[in-house]
């Protein structure tokens, strides 16, 4: 016999329940009735029903963003690494090491940001508007 404890009631998993089991080392503790309302009330704070349940839509959005992460990442961080390449004041050999470097922490420092904004929109907004600013840079950039 298993028996379900939710909120600190127990629920008997078939009809036949004899009585529930004492709480082992494992089981989780028990709580209030003010924390489990609490708990409920709290559950889905700002997130849509679609994203509670973990639909389609949720799998989407996380696809999405793993695809802004990977690809969208990868390009931001190749424009920044150009564009520091040819615009930091050192010698050339030195510039494009530093940049290369650099590249790392960018690419890092997007894939970690587009999983901390709100949405898969942002997360795609906030990588296009820096890429098209470098992207802008590199194109009428100073001449070698």
């Amino acid at each position: 016999m298993r028996i379900v404890i939710i909120c600190g009631r127990s629920l008997p998993a078939s009809r036949h329940a004899r009585r529930p089991r004492l709480p082992s080392l494992f089981s989780p503790p028990r709580r209030s009735r003010w924390e489990c309302r609490r708990a409920r009330g709290a559950a889905g704070a700002g997130v849509s029903k679609a994203l509670q349940a973990g639909g389609w839509r949720y799998h989407a959005g996380v696809g999405a963003r793993a695809l802004a992460a990977i690809a969208g990442g990868y390009g931001l961080a190749a424009l920044a690494t150009a564009v520091l390449a040819l615009y930091l004041p050192m010698a050339r050999h030195d510039a494009v090491t530093t940049a290369t470097l650099l590249s790392f922490a960018i690419y890092a420092g997007a894939a970690v940001w587009v999983f901390a904004v709100r949405s898969a929109w942002r997360a795609w907004a906030g990588l296009a508007l820096p890429a098209a600013l470098l992207s802008a840079m590199l194109a009428f950039g100073r001449g070698a």
